[in-house]
């Protein structure tokens, strides 16, 4: 196996590509995959690389450079350890890897991608992961009302559960209007382009003075958290899907006691990595059920993407999004 390529945080700010020794063959349980795609969880990454989280957050625990970022990743099976029976050398994979051009990661880990389904579409797997496990969180009803605030490439996807959940209204929320123009094409009844402080008199109108049943906050800003409890109905739900780098600064509103509202805070870890007896939506199960959906042409992000990079090009990748944040969506590496 030859040497391999990766895309390393450095520092604050600083973004490298380095080559490393080659990788060892897989241990037991393990799959060696060569990549094909990687795509950048643009609002994950952004926090990490401009350290945007204060001190004592779980960024701040997890982030220690060289920090390998990346973990929606596209690849072909090389070579597989002992005890791997579901996998051959060959098969297409969508695994949690690094923006690496090779990757060894645990086979319970992987999952194989449908013969319909290509590798950019299924670079976006994590994100539908994290997707899902918002929407599971928020234990829809059919005809629900439901509000999405943030339209960056999770609120894409949460559009687009939430349609096939039977919702009968889906209220999009961003300033960006390409981004709003892309929820539409995805199942959103209604768009509103301007912050969200200023939305709640048109999602009372639309709700018919009820308010949504179901808001996700995704937009992981702070200052979104208080006006987004104004738009819940009441005893409503609201998902904070949008993984802020300033908890401290959220603060409730007399909202949540008041009307009888629920918080839920929804994260990737919430779905388990492992079969576990008891659990039937493992998160092996959630990625198998994105893909099939893919697959059968009920989700769609290819539309979604906007930009695309070489690994080498891993800088001016992230300088890009730094600088045109509102006009990029899907931003795949091509290895």
């Amino acid at each position: 196996m030859s040497k391999r390529k990766s895309i390393l945080f450095t520092g604050k700010d600083q973004v490298q590509v380095v080559d490393e020794e080659k990788l060892p063959s897989p241990a037991a349980g393990e799959i060696h995959v060569r990549t094909t795609r990687t795509l950048i969880s643009t609002g994950t990454e952004s926090i990490v690389l401009g350290r945007k989280f204060s001190p004592g957050t779980h960024y701040d625990n997890w982030v220690k450079y060289p920090f390998r970022p990346g973990y929606s990743h596209v690849g072909v099976v090389g070579a597989v350890g002992e005890g791997v029976n579901e996998f051959r050398a060959g098969d297409r994979v969508a695994t949690r890897g690094s923006h690496s051009s090779q990757v060894i990661v645990k086979a319970i880990h992987a999952v194989k991608i449908p013969d319909r389904v290509s590798d950019d579409d299924a670079a976006w797997t994590a994100l539908g992961k994290i997707a899902q496990v918002g929407v599971r969180a928020a234990e829809h009803r059919m005809g629900d009302a439901v509000v999405v605030i943030g339209l960056g490439l999770v609120g894409q996807l949460v559009v687009q559960y939430v349609r096939l959940m039977g919702a009968s209204e889906v209220i999009a929320i961003d300033p960006a209007e390409k981004r709003l123009a892309m929820a539409k094409s995805h199942g959103a009844t209604a768009t509103l382009a301007r912050p969200v402080a200023e939305t709640l008199d048109e999602v009372k109108r639309i709700t018919r003075d009820r308010g949504a049943r179901i808001v996700y906050d995704v937009t992981g800003h702070h200052a979104v958290f208080p006006e987004a409890l104004k738009l819940v109905a009441d005893h409503g739900r609201l998902v904070l899907l949008g993984d802020t780098g300033t908890p401290e600064l959220q603060h409730l509103t007399p909202d949540v006691i008041r009307r009888g509202l629920t918080i839920v805070g929804a994260h990737d870890r919430h779905a388990p990595a492992d079969p576990t007896p008891g659990i039937e939506w493992d998160a092996r199960r959630v990625f198998e059920l994105f893909l099939n959906y893919l697959a059968r042409g009920q989700m769609r992000v290819s539309d979604l993407v906007t930009h695309r990079f070489k690994p080498d090009q891993a800088a001016d990748a992230y300088a890009m999004l730094e600088r045109e944040r509102e006009r990029a969506m899907g931003v795949i590496f091509e290895w």
